[in-house]
């Protein structure tokens, strides 16, 4: 049965994902500070078990959350990368100048600022936390905006929220992997092996590397490198073309993309937002840890990716996107340190302390909260485009447009 066109309209708005979000978040903060803070705990603290014969795993619902529902998000990332890289975005290197630089300028700087506030403390386990950018808000809060902000704008940041993703996924696999078992990870190159035979011989139907997939979720699970991780390996053996001109990528990950916005990010986002409040005062937002991942969202996002982005396009190396103008630039810088969903899934990595969790947990809120103001107010105060460029805005990338039925690219990748 047809939805209703308005219903139609309101599950495709760019803006629902992020909306769905806040509302999550501030659903765990009244949970936890309620009489239901116990069931709470109890619930995501409480042992699910998938054993045979007495071997298997056995986490806390927290951990399926973050390690499984977590690593079909990164599925659905690995294969936007992989089409971004194939045939959109990321495909033409000059298109990547701008955003790459502007990305790096916001990984690195906000970084460089929590390290300032807790260098030689153990909570410098977190220096990542703030490097991160969530698509969703971000994107979300630029929706919210409308024809204010030139289509070359929502461009622009988008590149640079996939790349930041991309810094991301090296970081966690770089510098958060526990204890390694080495003999684990021997056995996951053989459903690994069998995803990229499966790839390269364009096959259709992806049962079969999905089993395989879970196989080497579970074998990079108990080797001690995140399984997330196993995610975004997985999506880079689903073809983006087969063997007969039809794209499984595009299926999965118009399949998956419902179910990430609608399900799994509000049920991460209500699963580790619950700050405690109880106890606290304003000064313990002061402490080092909230503090560096609070100023690193809101001031190192603006300096790393307006700072890096003012001197590329100072220097010639590249321009403005179409119709836009540097207080635009600014807005994009503060919606960029909106890092919710991945600063505290880096966090959660980061620390196993309740208390220490509870801080990344106010530093985070606060920090994404007051980027995403800021940047909402500089967007709106930019102005919309002039009506000669707004007319010149070049269509989206041909990856964001409809794609004929009958296409039938060449190449099997």
């Amino acid at each position: 049965m047809a939805l209703p066109a308005a219903l139609e309209r309101l599950i495709k708005h760019e803006a629902l994902g992020g909306v769905l979000l806040m509302l999550s978040a501030i659903a765990a903060l009244l949970v936890a500070n309620s009489a239901l803070s116990p069931i709470y705990d109890q619930v995501l603290g409480g042992y699910l078990s998938v054993t045979y014969d007495g071997d298997g795993l056995s986490k806390p619902l927290i951990l399926w959350i973050n390690d499984g529902l977590m690593a079909i998000f990164f599925f659905l990332i690995g294969l936007e990368l992989k089409a971004e890289l194939l045939e959109g975005k990321l495909k033409n290197p000059r298109d990547v100048l701008l955003p790459g630089m502007a990305a790096i300028g916001g990984m690195v700087v906000p970084a460089l600022i929590f390290a300032y506030f807790n260098w030689g403390l153990p909570s410098i386990n977190g220096w990542a936390i703030p490097a991160a950018t969530d698509i969703a808000f971000a994107l979300g809060i630029l929706a919210l905006v409308g024809s204010r902000a030139p289509v070359s704008l929502k461009v622009f940041l988008l590149t640079l929220a996939i790349l930041d993703d991309m810094g991301a996924i090296i970081i966690i696999a770089l510098f958060y992997t526990a204890e390694l078992k080495v003999n684990y990870l021997l056995a996951a190159l053989i459903p690994l092996a069998g995803m990229v035979l499966l790839n390269l011989r364009g096959s259709h139907r992806q049962g079969l590397t999905i089993v395989l997939g879970i196989v080497l979720w579970v074998l990079v699970l108990r080797s001690g490198v995140h399984a997330t991780l196993a995610g975004v390996v997985t999506a880079f053996c689903i073809p983006l073309v087969d063997r007969w001109g039809k794209s499984p990528l595009h299926a999965l990950e118009h399949a998956i993309e419902p179910w990430s916005k609608f399900f799994i990010i509000p049920v991460f986002a209500f699963a580790n937002a619950g700050v405690v409040l109880t106890g606290m005062s304003v000064m313990d937002v002061f402490e080092p840890l909230p503090l560096g991942i609070a100023l690193g969202l809101l001031l190192g996002k603006q300096l790393g990716v307006f700072g890096l982005t003012f001197l590329v396009v100072k220097t010639g190396l590249a321009k403005l996107p179409h119709g836009a103008n540097w207080l635009h630039i600014y807005g994009v810088a503060c919606l960029a340190g909106v890092g919710f969903t991945m600063s505290l899934f880096i966090g959660g990595l980061s620390f196993d302390n309740a208390a220490q969790m509870n801080q990344v947990r106010v530093g985070v809120l606060s920090g994404s909260i007051l980027s995403g103001i800021i940047g909402f107010v500089a967007l709106v105060m930019a102005g919309r485009a002039p009506a000669d460029e707004a007319a010149e805005t070049p269509p989206e990338p041909a990856a964001e447009m409809a794609r004929p039925a009958d296409a039938k690219p060449q190449a099997v990748s």
